[in-house]
């Protein structure tokens, strides 16, 4: 636990944000943008923004992910703007994770019945 790194996995991070929504989000906005951008000759612009504020007096922060872009046209530009929120814990060195790094394992029984009532 002591060699583990302290800063944010942003892949995983990624995955977890609106629960793997905002990736997909990114991923057709960067391609809406690029073959705007191609097809017209004209720039094309995505914006990410985080906003991070704690949760009441825990170790836990609500992360607002905004995500916004402009997509070139052949007589201007669209644009489209999404904002959503995830509630993240801070770790240790503040990494930002969906679960706590202390979160101990459930036990559950393993041992099936064979008889019902």
């Amino acid at each position: 636990m002591a060699n583990e790194p302290t800063s944010t996995d942003i892949n995983a991070l990624l995955d977890d944000l609106d629960a793997g929504i905002f990736r997909e989000k990114l991923a057709r906005a960067l391609s809406d943008a690029a073959a705007g951008c191609v097809q017209h000759g004209k720039a094309a612009d995505v914006t990410i923004k985080f906003s991070l504020k704690q949760i009441a007096d825990s170790s836990q922060v609500d992360c607002a992910h905004r995500l916004s872009y402009v997509v070139p046209t052949a007589k201007g530009k669209r644009s489209e703007e999404n904002t959503t929120k995830t509630p993240l814990y801070v770790g240790r060195g503040g990494k930002l994770t969906l679960f706590p790094e202390n979160q101990g394992k459930f036990e559950f029984n393993t041992k099936q019945d064979t008889q019902r009532a």
